[in-house]
């Protein structure tokens, strides 16, 4: 069911949850005390750490075994000096920053995992987990990157996470990362380490950068084959005490820290934050005053698309109320998303505003209430945007699909645009409910596939990976009966008419139409057996209408987004080479 989500007491805490100690064999300044490294992180202003050090647990054992020690002198009335001066400064530092143990496990493939748990978890416990994942026990307490043969990746996920621990790709766009460049594996691998629903964040280098080529970016949920979309975070990966002046990417404790909006700074509450899908409460820290929501102005700039879209008002009159309603069902159906009310999708445009936000509220968590079925959990806030109340509602992708409107409109989101499920499609919904293993994203989204993917090789798609494929039509009854293939999920619908086809799909067949009427291969622009027939904008989206030479014959394709081109599409649409 839907229900109102209050802010009102969270407050940002900064946190920075990959710190190494000298307990790892490569770090830069063996002399560093535990202390010292607790005091700088008091003096970066951090409000919660993870001691992470490689394949070993041994750092933050000797920090508290130290601890323990000073404790036990002080109740036998045996402290010296400089020992209860010592005590009383750890004592000081714990109540004041929240410290949590873990380590940064090498897996397979060299991929870095940090794996995180609360304090409360036994030294002896999380020494038991490396030895489960293959640590040999030699090297328990050697704090080195390289172990030999452990654990594959999507076993330690799995693992710490049943464990109790939060698991976080770390540094995932970089070295030793998971979603890094240049690395030689399958696609489907790939996805598989990103999507995983064991995994609850990514660490990444490139936070405080923006646009389309940033890791956050390229891991939104718009992607198809990324379906998921991912908490990212920073962490300083602090092998040293303060920054190298020598090497500036070489940070010191806190250099590079997230700040996280919770209602309070514990291990519980951090990981309730990862497994939400809210992604305004995190942010990359920097040592000035940010606006609170200023991922409002973010959503903007990006403007509709698969997770998202706006709505200036929620008026009945003129079917507003139900426009959103059927967007939530349809997210629902689909990968999630977020809703913005109050204002438009065009940046340039100031926000409109509810009058009345509270009123507002509760008639959306009535009708949503009511009027979507099954139940569905969606949290609805209000948000101060430009000097106006806005409302925002957090729709997660449901486990018990389909859902629908007043019991029998079933709708779902493609690209941009929320439309009526066919029958096919209907289907997909209720095979993927009826699994009992419920597939995670990164197996299927958002419908089982039905046609098999045309691969070259595993990690190399043929066909662009948005859009629709339009496959040669049948004639009954002096009527067209076309067949689409979303190229987003592989789903193929049948049987559609120009007359029951969605927007995307009406463009399609016409285009398709037009294009086989008056086909001249010569007025292609082709680069090999790629074609591009057409390019056009659709408000700020660019969209590309593409052709594939086959020895079987063209395929066709249209309404491609940028997000879907890849590889030899790149070339002929002019679009640069970079990819993730």
């Amino acid at each position: 069911m839907a229900k109102k989500q209050s802010l009102t007491n969270y407050q940002w805490f900064t946190i920075d949850l990959h710190i190494h100690t000298p307990a790892s064999s490569d770090y830069q300044q063996p002399e560093v005390t535990f202390l010292d490294i607790l005091q700088k992180a008091e003096a970066r202003g951090l409000d919660m750490i993870a001691i992470t050090d490689h394949n070993t647990v041994a750092g933050y054992r000797k920090m508290m075994e130290e601890i323990h020690s000073l404790e036990f002198l002080d109740k036998l009335g045996r402290l010296l000096p400089a020992e209860k001066q010592k005590l009383e400064e750890y004592h000081r530092l714990r109540s004041k920053i929240q410290i949590l143990p873990g380590f940064e496990f090498t897996a397979t493939f060299g991929f870095h995992i940090l794996c995180i748990f609360p304090p409360e978890k036994s030294i002896r416990e999380m020494e038991h987990l490396l030895l489960s994942l293959n640590i040999p026990p030699d090297q328990i307490d050697e704090g080195s990157q390289t172990v030999g043969a452990t654990e594959d990746v999507l076993t330690v996920y799995r693992v710490i996470n049943e464990n109790g621990g939060l698991v976080i790709a770390a540094h995932a766009n970089s070295s030793n990362g998971v979603a890094m460049r240049g690395f030689n594996f399958g696609g489907q691998t790939k996805i598989a380490f990103t999507q995983d629903p064991h995994l609850h964040a990514l660490e990444v280098t490139d936070l405080e950068q923006k646009g389309p080529r940033t890791t956050a970016a390229f891991f939104n949920g718009t992607k198809p084959e990324y379906p998921r979309r991912m908490h990212c975070i920073q962490g300083s990966d602090a092998h040293r005490l303060t920054s190298d002046p020598a090497r500036k990417k070489n940070f010191g404790v806190g250099e590079r820290a997230t700040d996280v909006l919770l209602p309070e700074c514990t291990f519980e509450a951090l990981i309730e934050l990862f497994k939400s899908n809210d992604f305004s409460r995190t942010r990359p820290h920097r040592h000035k005053e940010e606006p609170l929501f200023d991922f409002v102005q973010n959503a903007q700039e990006e403007g509709p698309n698969i997770i998202q879209d706006f709505h200036e008002s929620m008026t009945v009159r003129g079917g507003k109320l139900y426009a959103i309603l059927a967007d939530v069902c349809a997210f629902a159906n689909t990968n999630g998303g977020t809703l913005y009310i109050g204002i438009s999708s065009d940046s340039k445009k100031p926000p409109v505003g509810i009058q009345d936000v509270e009123q507002s509220i509760h008639t959306l968590e009535k009708e949503i209430n009511n009027r979507i079925s099954p139940p569905l959990h969606c949290s609805i806030d209000a948000l101060d945007y430009k000097g106006k109340k806005i409302i925002r509602i957090l729709i997660p992708r449901g486990e018990e699909p389909p859902y629908a409107v007043d019991d029998n409109k079933i709708y779902i989101r493609d690209e941009a645009e929320t439309g009526l499920a066919v029958r096919d499609e209907i289907v997909s919904l209720v095979l993927r409910n009826k699994n009992t293993l419920t597939p995670s994203p990164a197996e299927t989204s958002p419908f089982e596939n039905i046609l098999p993917t045309d691969t070259l090789k595993e990690d190399v798609v043929v066909e662009p990976r948005t859009g629709v494929e339009v496959l040669a039509p049948e004639e009954r009854q002096g009527k067209q009966y076309f067949t689409m293939r979303d190229l987003r999920n592989g789903n193929v619908v049948k049987n559609v008419t120009r007359a029951s086809a969605r927007k995307l799909w009406h463009y399609a067949i016409d285009r398709y139409t037009e294009t086989i009427k008056s086909f001249d291969p010569k007025k292609i622009k082709w680069n090999g057996d790629f074609g591009l027939l057409r390019k056009h904008k659709q408000g700020n989206i660019s969209r590309f209408d593409l052709i594939l030479r086959t020895p079987q014959g063209y395929r066709y394709f249209f309404g491609v987004t940028e997000d879907g081109i890849h590889g030899q599409w790149r070339k002929v649409t002019g679009l640069d080479d970079g990819e993730k």
